[in-house]
């Protein structure tokens, strides 16, 4: 993936694995996110935070983020004074992101390579996270996106089926619109053998205004890119709307019948922006 195309699959992996991470390095994934939380046991957290160093100690073939340690807890402050100054480094994931002054804290300690800014994520896991959503997303520069961590959420609100997130998902999707982030990317569809149901999860995300989708393994990269992926008969829907706009940049319908405005261009300008990823 060049640097102008929008990245739609994130894949995680245990930073106490290093042979799983070389092998996600080369997976197909736009960025490759290393797990040094709920992936890895309090036993095996400081040698996961060295393979990691080690591995973003030059930059490696793909984007690689880090997802750091609970913030308050006891490994949170050595993952980032290791981690920070890295070259290899690409984005820091925050977990369990309940306030503003979460991002600022870590965006005001992180000690990046000279020249170098640290592209920080936050993750909304519970209730207390999605209530402060906007707040959240707008309270440092360094912030580059939000998501939510359903697994978490799941059980901090005691919701047993997938409508009973739509809300959450929403609210997060208007707060990243709001505060000028990108949209959100999907949280991991658990269930690696389960092919049609992850490819309906993600048709449901991409009607609610996700972008794309975070994966735990390999098999589940190319079903979330074509779900994600414009249709043939949505891209030429798209270039039509960019020939009329074109030719008259004020509103107009079209001679089926669909209303062109400033907004609907918009839209076309990004679906033909994921299109170029079918080059």
């Amino acid at each position: 993936m060049t640097a102008d195309l929008l990245p739609l699959t994130w894949l995680y992996v245990p930073g106490d694995r290093p042979e799983v991470v070389a092998k996600a390095l080369v997976s197909g994934a736009d960025v490759v996110l290393v797990d040094l939380e709920d992936a890895v046991a309090p036993h095996r957290k400081e040698y996961a935070r060295g393979a990691t160093a080690d591995l973003l100690a030059e930059p490696p073939p793909v984007p690689v983020h880090v997802r750091v340690n609970f913030l308050d807890g006891p490994f949170a402050d050595a993952d980032l004074k290791t981690l920070s100054p890295l070259p290899g480094l690409s984005g820091l994931r925050l977990p369990k992101v309940t306030s503003g002054s979460d991002v600022v804290r870590v965006a005001e300690s992180a000690t990046p390579a000279e020249g170098r800014s640290i592209p920080l994520y936050a993750l909304l896991e519970t209730a207390l996270g999605v209530e402060q959503a906007f707040a959240i997303a707008s309270s440092h520069h360094a912030l580059r996106g939000i998501a939510l961590g359903e697994t978490d959420l799941r059980a901090d609100l005691g919701i047993r089926g997938e409508a009973g997130l739509d809300w959450s998902r929403a609210r997060l999707i208007v707060a990243a619109r709001a505060a000028g982030l990108p949209p959100p990317v999907q949280s991991v569809y658990p269930d690696i053998r389960d092919v049609e149901g992850l490819a309906s999860s993600c048709a449901h995300g991409r009607a609610l205004g996700f972008l794309g989708r975070a994966a735990i393994h390999p098999r589940q990269l190319p079903i979330i890119e074509r779900a994600y992926l414009p249709t043939p008969a949505e891209v030429d829907s798209a270039e039509a709307v960019i020939e009329a706009a074109a030719s008259d940049p004020g509103a107009q319908a079209l001679p089926d019948g669909r209303f062109v405005d400033a907004a609907v261009v918009t839209g076309a300008r990004r679906t033909l922006a994921l299109a170029q990823r079918l080059a």
